[in-house]
């Protein structure tokens, strides 16, 4: 909504905005029941909403879906808590991740200032290129393809599904 008037007035036939108190509930299935090439679908708001969104936009091309969250998703960070490596490239440094402590945590305590703001992966600040090893994303920032590449994650939250991670710090 803070771009909402530079948009409009930059493609005043391309955009459409409905806040709910100006037009009632969206009519997702007639907004996004059919994919549309070059269309690009933006949506911000309760869990609720998102989710209904990214159902109905699951048939459309990658990348053409983008969410903003306020919250994590709903089970996002679930999954195994077990400590791992992960090696500064930088640096060359090797860090202990232990149980219930996050990356960020154990990077910054030794010393490297990483850029973070949220620390519950919902922004997207501490976003850190993954030079080897798999990440176990818990974030709700990365969609499915983003996740599945594996090249970058969210390292307030995310872990590792590898006993070793290289990341570009």
């Amino acid at each position: 909504m803070a771009f909402r008037d530079r948009l409009e007035q930059r493609h005043p036939r391309r955009v459409q905005v409905l806040p709910q108190d100006e037009t009632g509930l969206l009519d997702l299935d007639a907004l996004l029941g059919r994919p549309a090439e070059d269309t690009a679908v933006y949506c911000c708001g309760p869990e609720p909403l998102l989710a209904a969104v990214e159902q109905r936009c699951a048939a459309w091309p990658a990348g053409a879906l983008h969410v903003e969250r306020f919250a994590p998703r709903t089970g996002a960070n679930d999954g195994p808590q077990e400590s791992f490596e992960i090696e500064l490239a930088g640096s060359g440094t090797t860090l202990t991740v232990p149980v219930g402590r996050s990356i960020l945590d154990v990077v910054e305590e030794a010393g490297i200032q990483v850029l973070s703001s949220c620390q519950e992966g919902t922004c997207g600040t501490c976003e850190t290129t993954v030079l080897a090893g798999v990440p176990d994303h818990r974030d709700s920032v990365l969609g499915a393809e983003e996740q599945a590449a594996n090249d970058t994650m969210m390292i307030c939250v995310s872990r590792s599904r590898s006993a070793r991670l290289v990341l570009d710090l």
